[in-house]
């Protein structure tokens, strides 16, 4: 099949240039047309990085009228992404956004369900979702093969300067929503949508910065409590960023998420041979190994492809992103109306 013909609408997403470089090496998926920024102060910041060499600039409104464009990978500074998206969405084409979905869920609805009632693909572009090896932890879980689960608990914090603190402050939920988001997506894979979520996000320096910078939100299931933490100021928080999957047959530790990502699984019934005990309690962790991941966009970016030319079916459908997305708010203390 020939590429698809698609476009990126902005470069001010802190990820925006890993989805440019990754569309550029599968041409066979791929005919960039071209990428946008109208923001001057992202252009200037931005326009002369490596990826978006020999790529044509073009306004965004010139981009969208390219003729035969048929997809959009929607990467503007977070707070602008949802009107774009929504705008994309108007004119009838396949979306990839980068996350989070938006603050503003009534309008990520009317995104969604554009896209349903035109039947355009439409991801959002949580990465962890096909990292090897949360991709065995979901099949794990789904599989029953580590038990019933009985609770989640997750970790994704980092040390951050004031200047990106103060960008956080945009966001009710500060590092909640652009952080935990990845976390509330992966729980909301293996448990659905959560009966109550509790928040007791913070402010703990103010005198740094007005953002939410230290966050806790409790998801709660009939049988099961699942915590997702996120901050702001952890010394090495980046290699402390974990996903442990408790369950009645056994113990599944991600730590940290990736680069690299090292998983182990602990289960009731110990690996003969593989213990170890310390102060009278056995070690029974096996140490898993996954298939390596080149990038960690390349398995999205090729789904979102073959999504759009009709060859398989989205793993993550309309109604998931909606449930993800409402979770997420509930969890940054947004009412989320459905």
């Amino acid at each position: 099949m020939k590429p698809i013909k698609i476009a990126q609408i902005g470069i001010g997403h802190n990820h925006a240039e890993a989805a440019m470089r990754t569309m550029r090496k599968f041409p066979e998926y791929f005919e960039i047309v071209g990428v946008a920024e109208d923001d001057p102060v992202w252009y200037e910041k931005r326009k002369d990085w490596a990826p978006y060499q020999g790529i044509k600039f073009m306004t965004e409104d010139e981009l969208l009228s390219t003729p035969g464009l048929e997809a959009v990978c929607v990467e503007k500074d977070v707070p602008n992404n949802e009107a774009m998206a929504l705008k994309c969405a108007k004119m009838g084409l396949h979306i990839r956004m980068d996350k989070p979905g938006g603050e503003d869920h009534e309008m990520f609805k009317q995104i969604v369900e554009l896209q349903r009632k035109n039947n355009k693909a439409f991801q959002m572009a949580y990465m962890y979702r096909y990292n090897p090896y949360i991709k065995k932890c979901l099949d794990m879980v789904r599989s029953g093969e580590i038990g019933e689960i009985f609770e989640i608990d997750c970790q994704m914090s980092s040390t951050h300067p004031a200047v990106y603190r103060d960008w956080l402050s945009n966001f009710k939920g500060g590092d909640m929503y652009i952080f935990g988001s990845h976390l509330i997506d992966l729980i909301v894979c293996m448990m659905g949508e959560p009966e109550r979520v509790v928040s007791f996000n913070k402010n703990s320096f103010p005198e740094v910065s007005k953002c939410v910078d230290n966050g806790l939100s409790v998801l709660e299931y009939p049988r099961a409590s699942c915590t997702v933490r996120t901050t702001s100021m952890e010394a090495n928080g980046y290699y402390r960023r974990q996903l442990v999957v408790c369950g009645t047959n056994g113990t599944i530790e991600i730590k940290p998420l990736e680069r690299p990502t090292i998983m182990s699984i602990a289960m009731q019934e110990p690996f003969v041979g593989n213990e170890i005990h310390t102060n009278g309690h056995p070690d029974s962790r096996k140490y898993i190994d996954a298939p390596i991941e080149e990038d960690r966009y390349d398995a999205q970016m090729i789904d979102f492809a073959r999504v759009v030319r009709g060859e398989v079916k989205p793993e993550f459908d309309y109604d998931y992103e909606l449930m993800v997305n409402r979770t997420v708010l509930r969890a940054c203390g947004i009412e989320a109306k459905e």
